[in-house]
């Protein structure tokens, strides 16, 4: 008879069959499971890429799920995508505190450009990149190629997101060393120029006590609807320099920019 009794085995009983079964078959792979020693290594060098040891791990597993990987019994909320919204603002105060104390001689324009340089996407990701998140993602069933694409493409969101988490798990001073520690360098040698050079090069010649400086077009060339300028830009005691472009404004940018070059500008820093 095949009925429920014949499945309730004694403990003595189960013993020998546990054995029988190892000795008669593998078990399933299926069922293997990670190492706990290798996964809390995995995690403790995790933390220390990060500089915070997490009292509460689900954070930090929260932080690094993408919502591909989630059951559909689980809430979005369940992904990285709330810890993101949070962690993009605690990056923006932090980010503002250390832009305030680093550059006093900024106004509040200039502070405004570096911000944005320091919390776009781009730079979530180039830090995200240089701690090797990408490879602790946690994705759905995607294939190989779109999980590539996709990790790459959520880089800057896990930053903002472990951001977060480090802020609930350790407070704002436990957020602020992790952003000091990955932002300093990058908020003292922005990527992008900060002001129009026209702008820089008025403004330097400004602080030396010299007139604005006077764009000449020296040259057009090409078809009407395709023209090349050259231009100008002169200011007293210095040589001129020269610049091209597709328009007459492109020109004077390059020109600005050539001399800017030339005298050793500072391109508008408060360093």
């Amino acid at each position: 008879m095949n009925d429920d009794a014949s499945d309730i085995v004694s403990p003595s009983a189960a013993g020998e069959t546990g054995r029988q079964t190892e000795a008669g078959r593998e078990p399933s792979a299926g069922k293997k499971r990670r190492p706990r020693s290798s996964s809390k290594a995995a995690t403790a060098a995790l933390e220390a890429r990060i500089g915070h040891k997490f009292a509460d791990g689900t954070l930090l597993a929260t932080a690094l799920t993408h919502v591909s990987a989630l059951k559909p019994s689980r809430k979005r909320g369940d992904s990285y995508q709330r810890l993101e919204f949070l962690g993009d603002h605690v990056l923006g105060l932090i980010v503002s505190d250390m832009l305030y104390r680093a550059f006093p001689n900024a106004d509040e324009g200039e502070l405004s450009k570096r911000l944005a340089d320091l919390v776009r996407k781009e730079s979530c990701a180039d830090v995200a990149k240089s701690l090797g998140f990408v490879d602790d993602i946690k994705l759905g069933a995607v294939g190989a190629g779109a999980g590539a694409r996709l990790r790459k493409s959520v880089l800057g969101d896990i930053c903002e997101a472990v951001i977060g988490a480090v802020f609930l798990d350790g407070g704002y001073q436990a957020a602020a060393q992790f952003v000091e520690r990955n932002w300093t360098e990058r908020m003292h040698k922005l990527r992008r120029p900060l002001r129009d050079p026209k702008t820089t090069l008025q403004e330097w010649a400004q602080g030396k006590g010299l007139p604005t400086p006077v764009y000449r077009e020296i040259e057009r060339t090409g078809p009407h609807h395709d023209p090349q300028f050259r231009i100008a830009v002169e200011l007293p005691g210095l040589a001129m320099a020269e610049g091209t472009g597709g328009s007459k404004r492109a020109a004077e940018k390059a020109a600005a920019s050539a001399m800017i070059a030339r005298e050793g500008v500072g391109g508008g820093s408060n360093d």
